[in-house]
């Protein structure tokens, strides 16, 4: 019972707020907040004053987009799960809510932008379905009429429906309008104070989502951000331009903008460039590694890359072993990773430039090497190098095999899923890449030697030490495997006739269900 009385007060608290913002809304509906008259000219005063200093304007005015949207979208959820339920009453309070946050929000930016002819045709449509929104609820409710109600409810799910892609609309030519500001603020302005301000603008605009950064791209960032890293005038931008770009990457539009204007011969230019500060170097890896992701469907842009692969294998395997931090050798290795994944080429141009030889002595050194997201970086460049036969003498002369001992043995620091994500593909790729490994004889040997099957066996028989990780087990099962066929006496009966006799799959099956022994 007292909780019951804590909800309603809570939900009578929470309605409250919102019942006296509609009131204040609707009285002041006319009467908005206007723009200081010694203020900043096109700065939106909303809800809350923002500064009047002229580096924050388009910054403020798109926080202020955001959160207004966010707002208007929260309302429009809340209706259509209570049209869902039937509860007209607050169908209807909903309805008034959203109506006055559209209408100020409309008066508020007109007020402070010329706004496009376009968008102005969204919002009076907007205004109007609005409106009628607001009118049909009310006639809900007056009424019992289950048939009439039954009705209403498919004709406000429509409207609503419609003012939702409406409203979606409008704000995307908002944003677009004020990202507009920005990128001219980038393309006209010889300030590197400016310029800077604008693209950290830019850059905290692309972590809230996919969906603002293929705004951003189609509005033309990426092809401003690259006349910038092509400037030596703006070098000291470089590093903050890249990195901005590497966000606009995350969606194909940026992809295909920045092959459009020859971005990856710009970023050759810096990687190769010895006189490029390693901040600069690095994120033009994170660019790399951004488009060269395998999550990506389109792959049009690789074939201007693979022009230029060479000199950026080159330029980043050098990164990896002359990187001054954790971060700088993440961002080249995931860099590398990525490209071994779609072309073979690369895998032959990193076996002649040493890259096993300086990937497993970076893993020696924890100021480059320091958490599991790097490994995973280098076990994923080993896996796929491991697939040329003239890589297991390299691995033996490096001692890898010790290496990618360790690496089975790796292990989450915290309670971080994504840190035990990491561990578990970590353990995975070291898994694969001794099964790969060990079709050379003296691969297979030295394996045996350094008790790499007590070791796969363990991972294969107790789950918690594999993070009951189905993909770690299959990968330790195939390397068993693999040591099997070439030294049979190296396991014992019993796990021969559990882990290698049956089929890989009975095997899989008998493992993943069994129960860790603690005796």
């Amino acid at each position: 019972m007292q909780s019951l009385q804590v909800d309603s007060v809570q939900r009578w608290m929470e309605d409250l707020r919102h019942m006296t913002e509609v009131e204040c809304m609707c009285v002041l509906q006319a009467k908005p907040i206007g723009v200081e008259e010694d203020g900043q000219q096109g700065e939106l005063i909303v809800a809350s004053v923002v500064g009047g200093g002229g580096d924050h304007v388009a910054r403020n005015n798109l926080q202020t987009l955001l959160r207004r949207a966010l707002v208007v979208s929260t309302e429009l959820g809340k209706m259509f799960q209570r049209l869902e339920k039937g509860r007209w009453q607050r169908v209807h309070s909903t309805a008034v809510r959203a109506n006055c946050h559209v209408r100020s929000l409309v008066h508020e930016y007109g007020t402070a932008r010329n706004t496009p002819p376009e968008m102005q045709k969204y919002e009076k449509s907007l205004l109007e379905k609005c409106m009628e929104l607001t009118n049909i609820t009310e006639r809900c409710l007056h009424t019992d009429d289950e048939f009439f109600l039954k009705s209403m409810r498919e004709a406000i799910h429509e409207i609503l429906t419609d003012v939702s892609d409406s409203f979606s609309n409008m704000i995307d030519m908002a944003l677009a309008n004020e990202i507009q500001v920005l990128i001219k603020q980038i393309e006209s302005s010889d300030s590197v104070y400016t310029i800077g301000s604008a693209i950290s603008n830019l850059l905290s605009l692309t972590q809230d989502g996919p969906q603002l950064c293929s705004i951003i791209a189609k509005e033309g960032a990426v092809v401003a951000l690259f006349k910038i890293c092509r400037q030596d005038c703006f070098s000291d931008l470089y590093a903050h331009a890249l990195r901005t770009v590497a966000s606009i990457c995350c969606v194909e539009e940026g992809i295909n903008q920045l092959d459009k204007v020859d971005g990856i011969l710009c970023l050759a230019d810096i990687l190769t460039d010895d006189n490029s500060a390693e901040a600069a170097r690095a994120e033009a890896a994170a660019v790399v590694a951004q488009i060269t992701s395998p999550h990506h469907t389109s792959t049009q842009h690789l074939a201007s890359f693979l022009e230029s692969m060479h000199d950026i294998v080159t330029a980043l395997i050098t990164l990896c072993e002359k990187a001054s931090c954790g971060e700088v050798f993440l961002l080249a290795s995931a860099a590398l990773a990525n490209i071994t994944f779609f072309d073979s080429m690369a895998c032959e141009i990193l076996l002649q430039l040493n890259a096993i030889q300086i990937l497993l002595q970076a893993c020696n050194d924890r100021q480059r090497v320091d958490t599991p997201y790097s490994k995973d970086q280098v076990v994923t460049i080993l896996a796929n190098l491991s697939v040329l036969e003239q890589s297991a003498s390299e691995v033996l002369q490096e001692k890898g095999i010790e290496r990618l001992l360790l690496l089975l043995g790796e292990k989450p620091s915290s309670s971080s899923p994504s840190e035990g994500a990491a561990c578990e593909r970590v353990q995975q790729k070291a898994a694969v890449t001794m099964a790969r490994l060990s079709r050379d004889p003296d691969v297979a040997q030295t394996a045996i030697q350094l008790k790499a099957v007590p070791r796969l066996i363990e991972l294969c028989r107790s789950p918690a030490e594999r993070n009951n990780s189905d993909s770690v087990l299959v990968a330790c099962l195939a390397a068993l495997r693999r040591l099997a066929a070439g030294c049979p006496d190296s396991i014992e009966a019993a796990d021969h006739q559990q882990l290698i006799k049956p089929r890989l799959v009975d095997s899989f099956l008998l493992c993943s269900n069994m129960e860790e022994s603690f005796v």
